[in-house]
């Protein structure tokens, strides 16, 4: 028990759909559609649950990505361990000091000024007035809003008050740190520092629970994922495994059955023989691609094509331009392609295109874009495609000019 930092038992939280109202203005004509028997709702139509039966064990130090699509129940979890919502059923155990980053800027005061702001949110947040000025210079120095530190928080942009939101939780030096999407807000650079900020949180011993849609962070900063859907967990254990889970149920919601001659059945990527998302600069990964022969088919060749985030071609390349024969295929037969990557890519998310060609007839007979994600963390940190490992040979200054 000692070593646990929070536990959810049979935690479950209903909502009541449906209309408030505040003057009679709005009250009369919703009982009128009432009376009428339009606008009318069942029981089951009234209630709806947003986490149903969770149990969930996390121990001290643990680093948690929870994810799943918009409103799977992930910032509704997250609310509970905060303290901010109570749940209908079960029970909500937390040991330790928790710093909560819920809503960026929640608990600002828009008329207050950042300075006014860092002391108020800090007490909040628990720590004594004397601890927030031992640490003000820091946290302002992290958000970087010197400039503006004295002016009221309504003039900041969002950003600015997003970096200053999360730079007084991270230096509450919490036993545990529980983090909403903050990095959908702020430029790269603040990202990177956040993100770093974030494993030496971790690396002191805090336990650290990270809600975002960015696959990438939380495969760097995660070793353990939870996937949610429908408010119940739908999966539990290495990120790697959780996030390629996810990425095969969202695709798989979009596919539809094909009727080709020869189709595309999997599209996979490992690393040292195991099934992987997350690649270092670097590394050679495995792609393999199988088919199975629906109708006799003369000349297949795989086309194979990789493309950053915002679907610009990095690579593409096929079986038939590196030299090996295509195949003939009779009905039922299947066949597979492995072919190595060698992932000299910058730090992003990349999507990798599979079809299958017919090079002689210049014709596709099946294609799956995308037919799998991945993630690429270079070190040192480049931007861009490619990762052209740079080293600096020499960096000097001119002797000084006389005037």
């Amino acid at each position: 028990m000692n070593d646990v930092a929070l536990r959810f038992t049979g935690v479950s939280k209903q909502f009541r759909r449906g209309e408030r109202h505040d003057s009679l203005r709005d009250l009369l004509p919703s009982l009128t559609r009432r009376l009428m028997g339009s606008g009318a709702r069942s029981d089951d139509d009234r209630y709806f649950w947003a986490l149903k039966d969770i149990d969930l064990e996390i121990r001290r130090g643990e680093t948690v990505g929870v994810i799943g699509h918009n409103g799977a129940g992930k910032s509704t979890m997250l609310k509970h361990f905060a303290g901010i919502m109570r749940p209908t059923a079960g029970r909500i155990d937390v040991n330790g000091r928790l710093s909560a980053l819920i809503e960026i800027g929640a608990g600002f005061h828009p008329d207050l000024t950042g300075r006014e702001n860092v002391y108020l949110n800090g007490v909040i947040l628990g720590m004594p007035r004397a601890e927030v000025a031992r640490k003000f210079d820091a946290i302002v120095d992290f958000a970087g809003v010197e400039r503006f530190i004295d002016m009221p928080v309504k003039r900041y942009s969002s950003g600015m008050g997003a970096r200053l939101g999360f730079a007084v939780a991270a230096h509450l030096e919490p036993d545990i740190l529980v983090i909403d999407e903050v990095l959908s807000v702020g430029d790269f650079l603040f990202q990177q520092k956040s993100l770093q900020k974030m494993r030496e949180i971790a690396r002191g011993g805090a336990t650290v629970i990270f809600v975002s849609h960015n696959l990438k962070a939380v495969g760097d900063l995660c070793q353990r994922a939870v996937l949610m859907d429908a408010g119940a967990i739908v999966a539990d254990g290495s990120t790697a495994s959780v996030v390629q889970t996810y990425l095969g149920r969202e695709r798989g919601k979009v596919s539809t059955a094909r009727s080709v001659d020869v189709e595309i059945t999997e599209v996979s990527l490992t690393l040292d023989g195991e099934s992987a998302v997350h690649f270092r600069s670097g590394d050679v990964a495995n792609m393999r691609v199988e088919f199975v022969c629906r109708r006799a088919t003369k000349c297949v060749a795989v086309v194979v094509q990789v493309f950053d985030d915002g679907m610009e071609n990095v690579f593409y390349t096929s079986t038939a331009a590196l030299g090996t024969a295509s195949l003939d295929m009779q009905p039922g037969q299947r066949a597979s392609l492995d072919l190595d990557l060698n992932l000299h890519l910058a730090s992003g998310t990349f999507h990798l295109a599979a079809y299958l060609h017919d090079p002689y007839a210049d014709r596709d007979i099946d294609g799956v874009v995308p037919a799998a994600t991945f993630f690429v963390v270079a070190d040192p940190d480049v931007r861009g495609s490619a990762n052209l490992y740079p080293t600096v040979r020499s960096m000097a200054l001119d002797a000084a000019i006389r005037v």
